[in-house]
């Protein structure tokens, strides 16, 4: 079994200029001058179920690197850094921050703020340069997806541009799985594998009784499918839907119908599962049809989806006299840290860890992200990408990863997800419940 990258991603057959660039770095090879002062550590965006575990990676390399004077964690993101709620990590209780490896959420709280162009509105920008020079911060670590890697590298273009040194880096995260360059992205591995579970299980459960059942099940993604695909790991270990929607492929409604029918009649039941952007020949989102114009955006103008299980689920039920159900995930797939993949919680602790080294070794302005290596066995490590090349920019899954009928996906899918997935995860339990970190979030002034 070959675990091959997606050719979108850039793969030159050989050392790239990543990968000497990250020798150089863990090396010493760039002969930086060490830059002491304090960092501020921020998480943004959608939490998932091992942002913590970059947190983690990143507060405790930190903690345990003389150069960093302080270590701070902005209280919901970029939010806090405006607002001057900073938490001091140096005041922790290191048993309870080992923790955060297995804590779902954002133990800091996140946000969505977007700011403005530097160039346009400086006012943002002015308050963050006040915060930073308050605390001496020289050190800024941003954990987030798309959006968050814009914010980032509007902070460090701002922060050049007025001369104040202080090294930026971006640390990904996203289950969305879409953010450019990066082989993949943490939070993606166990949003995959709950997903993949939830469906073996509900596709058991959906064909207990002897009647005809329909089942449609709504995935996350807006304009990328990794996590809907990923329903398609459980069809090929025996238990799952039986067609896959992804948002790369234009969604006919009728086609839709006519792929359910037909095989309704011939099994006597169907499971569905439908990325929650999927969307017509003219790019609207076929939850905006059950919407009735409802286009509540969030603050960086995307609009919020939702209730597309149900709406596709009643109009099935107006053709049929089976018994039809609407699943929505929802947030249960960036939070179940109970089915977490321990290859992704290790790999978001190592985007963490690596950020922080990177930029004590001097480098600003770039993202933590993955390579993968070819060949029969996984392997993957990481690298630094600048965040102009990363910044707003998506990665979907490729077409020819998805069948020719646009309704399931190919081998490719499942080779590239498996290793991702994979691993149990060791953790602290009360009673038989999870025991998550609790911080003391004790305020610096």
């Amino acid at each position: 079994m070959c675990y091959n990258r997606p050719a979108s991603l850039g793969a030159d057959g050989g050392e790239s200029i990543y990968t000497r660039l990250t020798h150089e770095i863990l090396t010493g090879g760039l002969n930086m001058s060490v830059l002491t002062g304090a960092c501020i550590i921020g998480l943004s965006g959608g939490p998932t179920s091992v942002i913590n575990a970059s947190f983690y990676g990143a507060v405790t390399t930190a903690l345990n690197t003389p150069e960093i004077t302080a270590v701070l964690a902005a209280e919901h993101g970029i939010k806090g850094v405006l607002n001057n709620v900073l938490f001091d990590m140096r005041q922790e209780d290191p048993e309870e921050l080992k923790l955060l490896m297995n804590t779902p959420s954002a133990a800091v709280g996140s946000c969505r703020y977007k700011l403005a162009d530097p160039s346009k509105d400086s006012a943002d920008y002015n308050r963050i340069l006040e915060t930073f020079k308050q605390h001496n911060v020289r050190y800024f670590f941003y954990i987030g997806g798309n959006d968050s890697m814009d914010t980032c590298e509007k902070i460090g273009r701002f922060l050049n541009y007025t001369g104040y040194e202080c090294r930026v880096i971006g640390i990904p995260k996203t289950i969305d799985n879409d953010l450019y360059g990066t082989d993949h992205c943490p939070g993606f591995g166990s949003a995959a594998k709950y997903i993949a579970t939830s469906c073996m299980e509900v596709s058991m459960d959906s064909a207990v009784y002897d009647t005809g059942a329909i089942t449609v099940m709504e995935i996350m993604g807006r304009h990328a499918g990794w996590l809907a695909g990923s329903a398609g790991l459980a069809s090929h270990f025996g238990a799952g839907p039986d067609l896959v929607y992804l948002p790369e492929i234009a969604f006919d409604v009728e086609r839709f119908l006519d792929d359910v029918l037909e095989l309704y009649k011939r099994k006597g039941s169907v499971f569905a599962a439908v990325s929650e952007g999927i969307h017509d020949n003219n790019g609207v989102f076929i939850s905006d049809y059950a919407a009735a114009g409802d286009s509540a955006k969030d603050a960086f103008g995307h609009v919020r989806l939702g209730g597309l299980a149900a709406y596709l689920a009643a109009i099935v039920k107006q053709k049929t006299d089976a018994k039809v159900r609407g699943i929505e995930l929802s947030l249960l797939q960036r939070c179940a840290a109970h089915c977490a993949s321990q290859v992704d919680i290790s790999e978001a602790f190592t985007a963490g860890e690596y950020a922080v080294k990177a930029a004590l070794n001097g480098e600003s302005g770039k993202m933590a992200a993955f390579e993968r290596e070819d060949g029969e066995s996984y392997k993957c490590s990481p690298v630094l990408l600048p965040l102009e090349a990363v910044a707003n920019l998506e990665k979907k899954v490729p077409l020819d990863w998805i069948n020719k009928s646009g309704n399931g996906i190919t081998r490719e899918f499942i080779d590239y997800t498996l290793p991702l997935i994979q691993g149990e995860p060791c953790r602290a339990t009360d009673c038989s419940l999870p025991r998550f970190a609790n911080l003391q979030k004790i305020r610096v002034y």
